[in-house]
């Protein structure tokens, strides 16, 4: 298979994956609050166990699929994976799933595309579109009748959509998604056991 014809996806099929991964997006979302608010385990013990997991998960399937254990990934990278990770978790005990959500994606998708504009890409019309859909939904949360969110919850959550946001702009182009993304979760702490 040249690459010409990897590149190639059907419509269809970028629409089924999308909308597979923003349920599991809406999954992570209401499994994480609903961990937080109605269990005894705190913010940082639920992250760490997240992370710690996460890790040994994607380590097995990079060993079992490579037959090595070798990763790779930055420093940098993990960091904002740690940064989302944690202001996530604080978030969660206070912000409700639904304004949680709505808040971390504006501020993922926030952070990338200023990041484009910075460097002097252009939206087209699709895409301001979907600009202004998102926009809206912002105006909706803070529409009067609505309660306002916990303000510390919401700036906790931003933090984390904008610290997601530069974690998807570094893996762009960074190699193996897979190895890099193992790299990422273990920060370097799963190295002895190559």
């Amino acid at each position: 298979m040249n690459a010409g014809s990897r590149l190639a996806v059907s419509p269809l099929r970028v629409w089924a994956l999308t909308l597979l991964a923003m349920l599991a997006f809406a999954g992570n979302s209401l499994l994480c609050r609903m961990a937080l608010s109605r269990t005894g385990i705190d913010a940082a013990s639920f992250t760490s166990v997240r992370l710690v997991s996460g890790a040994l998960v994607l380590w097995l399937i990079v060993r079992a699929r490579a037959g090595s254990s070798a990763v790779a990934g930055s420093w940098s990278s993990a960091f904002a994976l740690f940064a989302y990770a944690a202001a996530f978790s604080l978030s969660y005990a206070t912000v409700s799933a639904a304004t949680g959500a709505l808040l971390l994606f504006g501020a993922v998708q926030a952070t990338m595309i200023g990041h484009g504009l910075w460097f002097g890409e252009r939206l087209s019309n699709w895409q301001l579109v979907g600009l202004v859909m998102a926009l809206a939904g912002l105006v909706g949360l803070l529409l009067p009748g609505l309660s306002a969110p916990p303000l510390q919850g919401s700036l906790l959550m931003l933090i984390a959509g904008v610290a997601w946001g530069a974690y998807s702009l570094r893996g762009r182009g960074a190699g193996d998604p897979l190895r890099v993304t193992a790299g990422n979760f273990c920060a370097r702490f799963l190295s002895p056991l190559d």
